[in-house]
């Protein structure tokens, strides 16, 4: 089997906590399970663009994945090999909100 170019790793809190693993466990499985085969296919085919990933800023990106009825995003940085999910949610506009923006970017500062 191929070996994937990037590890995956969820932020970390200082309290130990990890949002984006806490989001998608309230997920449906079927629900989590595209969101994770699209973080698989950025795990093994980086660098990927559109459709399946844009980038947001400086060394941060998202995966872009559409559900049955709701467009979800998660926004992730690499660094040293580690393709690390720092943020997600559930797209209800066009644009994606600059305060998701801004958690996402606060987390890649205290890594």
């Amino acid at each position: 089997m191929k070996e994937p170019i990037l590890s995956v790793k969820f932020f970390r809190t200082d309290t130990g906590n990890e949002p984006v693993r806490v989001f998608l466990n309230g997920l449906r499985p079927e629900d989590r399970r595209i969101i994770g085969t699209d973080i698989k296919e950025v795990q093994f085919g980086w660098p990927l663009g559109m459709p399946l990933v844009r980038k947001m800023g400086k060394d941060l990106w998202e995966v872009r994945s559409h559900l049955e009825n709701r467009i979800f995003r998660v926004l992730f940085t690499v660094v040293d090999g580690q393709m690390v999910l720092l943020h997600a949610f559930i797209k209800k506009s066009d644009r994606a909100p600059q305060q998701d923006i801004e958690v996402a970017k606060a987390r890649k500062h205290q890594l």
